[in-house]
C-alpha cells in the first residue's frame, strides 16, 4: 500500500516516528560516545548546533574534518573535538587549545576511526527519504559511510537542498535511522577561486602535459582548478578524485569529459566529497554519470595504481632542493593537513603512465620569500616525499623530479624559482654540497 507521495505505509509511519526537534535528537547521545560528521558540507548544522547544550556531555568526542560551521564552545572535559583537516572554521581554535588535530593520510581516517572510536554517533545531512526509504548522504560519502553498518546511532538533518548521488553504500536506510531532524537551509558553497595571472600560467602549464585520454585528480586551490580552465579542448578526460570541484561542470558541458578510456569505472566520474556553488550541487542532484566512494576507497593507493594514465595535481606550500613538499605549516605554525595529497602521489607513481604534479608559486609577500628552499625550515612537515614527486610547477616553468639526482633536482628547481633569487640560491645550494662550485644556469 503506498502513502500519498508514492512512499510505503510503513516507510512513511517510520520516518515520522523518528522525527524530532534538533535538541530532542542529541538527546540520544549518551555520555562516553564519539560522534563523527561528514566532511564540509555534509556536515548538519541544526544538529552541530544543539550539541553544544547537550546537558549530559561527559567524556564524547566529536570528529570533524575541514568543518563548514563553527567550532562549539564546550568544555573538552565534556567534548573534546578533534579535527581531521584543518580549516578556516577550526584553525584558531587549534592554535588557542580548544581543538586537537590528528595527523593521518585520507584513506587511513576509516581504519583510524575503527582503532580510536567505540559506540560510534553518525550525524550527517542528507537528501529527503526515497520511495524505497532511502536517504543519500549527498555530497560527502568520505569517512562516513564505513560506520553506517555498525553505528550506535544514526541521527540525520533532512536538506531538501542535498542533491540525491548515487555511490557505493552511499546511502541510508530509515530502519537503520536513531532519530531525524527537518533543516533545509542552503548548503555552505565557495565561489570559485579567483584566478590571478600566476594561476593562469601554471594552469596553461600543467593543461599542457594532460593529454586526451587522461583521468585527472585535482587538489584543493586556485592553481589545480586554473587547469580545468585549459582542459575545454581536450576529450575523452576522465575524473577519480577526491573532492568535486566546480569546474568540472564546465568540462563536462565542454564535452571533455567522458570517462570512456578510464580504466576502472569506466564511464563514470569519482570523488569522495564535493564543494563548490549551487551550479555545483543542481548538476549532481540524480546524476548518474557521477558516482560517490568512500574514501579508504577512492585515495586507497592500491585502487589508484589499478588506473592508467592518472595526472594528479595538488598544491604545496613550499619545496626544498630534495623535493620534500610542505603542504600543511606556514611559518611552523600548523595550516591545514596532509589530506590526500600523499595518497595520490604514491597512487600515481604505480600507476601506468602516472604522473604526480605539485604546483605553487615561486614567492610569497609580494615576492619578498622564495617559496623554493635549500631546506624545509623548522617545525615545517614533510607533507609528500622527494620520492613520490614527479613534477614541480611554478610561473616560471617545469622542473621534472623523477629519476634526477640530487644534483639534477636543485638545478631544475632553481631554473623554475623566482630570478630575483635564483643567485642566493644557488649560493646556499654549493653551501649544502648539492652544487658543484661552478656556475650552471645564465
Amino acid at each position: 500500500m503506498l502513502a500519498k507521495g508514492g512512499f510505503h505505509v510503513n516507510i512513511q509511519a517510520q520516518y515520522e516516528s523518528k522525527r524530532r526537534t534538533p535538541g530532542e535528537a542529541i538527546q540520544y547521545i549518551e555520555p562516553h560516545t564519539d560522534v563523527i560528521v561528514p566532511i564540509m558540507a555534509g556536515e548538519p548544522p541544526a544538529l552541530i548546533a544543539s550539541l553544544a547544550h547537550h546537558p549530559r556531555l561527559e567524556g564524547n568526542r566529536l570528529y570533524r574534518m575541514l568543518p563548514a560551521y563553527p567550532v562549539l564552545d564546550v568544555s573538552e572535559k565534556k567534548l573534546k573535538q578533534v579535527s581531521l583537516f584543518l580549516g578556516g572554521q577550526d584553525r584558531v581554535a587549534f592554535r588557542d587549545g580548544l581543538v586537537d588535530l590528528l595527523p593521518n593520510h585520507f584513506s587511513d581516517i576509516p581504519a583510524l576511526l575503527k582503532q580510536m572510536t567505540t559506540n560510534r554517533v553518525i550525524m550527517a545531512a542528507v537528501s529527503p527519504m526515497d520511495e524505497e526509504g532511502y536517504f543519500s548522504l549527498g555530497v560527502s560519502a568520505a569517512y562516513t559511510v564505513p560506520f553506517i553498518a555498525d553505528a550506535k546511532q544514526i541521527i540525520l538533518e533532512v536538506n531538501e537542498n542535498m542533491p540525491k548521488t548515487y555511490g557505493e553504500n552511499n546511502r541510508i536506510h530509515i530502519s537503520q535511522v536513531t532519530a531525524l531532524v527537518e533543516n533545509h537551509q542552503p548548503l555552505p558553497s565557495a565561489p570559485p577561486p579567483v584566478l590571478t595571472e600566476k594561476d593562469e600560467v601554471i594552469g596553461k602549464t600543467i593543461a599542457g602535459i594532460i593529454k586526451d585520454g587522461d583521468t585527472l585528480q585535482i587538489g584543493f586551490g586556485a592553481m589545480p582548478n586554473a587547469v580545468m580552465s585549459f582542459l575545454t579542448d581536450h576529450r575523452d578526460l576522465g575524473i577519480y578524485t577526491e573532492m568535486l570541484p566546480d569546474k568540472i561542470v564546465d568540462l563536462y558541458e565542454a564535452g571533455a569529459i567522458s570517462n570512456a578510456k578510464k580504466s576502472v569505472f569506466q564511464g563514470k566520474s569519482t570523488m569522495t566529497f564535493a564543494f563548490g556553488t549551487q551550479r555545483l550541487y543542481d548538476f549532481m542532484h540524480e546524476n548518474k554519470d557521477l558516482y560517490m566512494l568512500p574514501c579508504d576507497q577512492s585515495n586507497n593507493v592500491c585502487s589508484i595504481a589499478q588506473l592508467e594514465n592518472l595526472v594528479s595535481i595538488n598544491s604545496t606550500v613550499e619545496v626544498d632542493f630534495l623535493g620534500q613538499c610542505n603542504s600543511e605549516t606556514v611559518v611552523g605554525n600548523y595550516y591545514s593537513s596532509t589530506g590526500g595529497q600523499s595518497d595520490f602521489a604514491k597512487g600515481a607513481r604505480l600507476a601506468k603512465n602516472g604522473r604526480g604534479i605539485i604546483c605553487l608559486y615561486s614567492t610569497t609577500k609580494n615576492d619578498t620569500i622564495s617559496k623554493i628552499v635549500p631546506r624545509l625550515p623548522a617545525g615545517a612537515v614533510a607533507t609528500t616525499s622527494k620520492n613520490d614527486v614527479d613534477f614541480i610547477v611554478t610561473e616560471y616553468g617545469v622542473a621534472e623530479l623523477k629519476g634526477k639526482t640530487i644534483r639534477e633536482r636543485t638545478e631544475s628547481l632553481i631554473q623554475i624559482a623566482h630570478p630575483k633569487f635564483r643567485e642566493e640560491l644557488e649560493m646556499e645550494a654549493k653551501k649544502l654540497g648539492y652544487l658543484p662550485l661552478k656556475k650552471f644556469y645564465v
